[in-house]
């Protein structure tokens, strides 16, 4: 699955004709994401740098389960439903994020989240999530507890 749609170079930068989170505001988005609740100012300034923010529509697929991981993401607008093995266990709104855990852990994806409104996300690939952790040490620890209270049951 690719979130990134290709772009035609005539058309306008993401930036243009549409409402796109500044840094301080994806800055503060990320701070109330409890996976980065521990970070510093600073340490969330590298993460919003890397963070891109698109706009999908309803019905997009986001993750599969048993898919690998390849994207982090953060709901800024719009609602998703969370399934496993076909059952719709939540609902996730503005602030909720998923697919850390697949990228971390080099797990399956441990559930389908579909949109079912249109949505804004930040989305930080596999390659800058790594990146940042090799980059800024004092990212893993407080990232690696954060995923671990959410790590499912086997």
């Amino acid at each position: 699955m690719q979130l990134y749609p290709r772009r035609v170079a005539s058309e306008p930068p993401a930036t243009q004709n549409r409402r796109v989170l500044r840094k301080n505001a994806k800055i503060d988005l990320l701070r109330r994401i409890p996976l980065f609740e521990r970070c510093s100012r600073a340490e969330l300034g590298r993460i919003a740098a890397v963070a891109d923010e698109l706009e999908l529509p309803a019905g997009r697929t986001l993750t599969r389960e048993g898919d690998t991981g390849r994207e982090f993401l953060v709901l800024v607008e719009g609602l998703a439903v969370v399934q496993r093995k076909g059952r719709r266990v939540n609902v996730l709104s503005k602030g909720d994020f998923l697919g850390e855990i697949a990228l971390l852990t080099n797990r399956q994806r441990t559930a389908t989240v579909m949109t079912t409104t249109p949505v804004r996300v930040l989305v930080v690939t596999g390659r800058d999530f790594r990146r940042l952790l090799t980059d800024v040490p004092s990212l893993q620890a407080k990232i690696l507890a954060a995923v671990v209270e959410r790590l499912p049951g086997d």
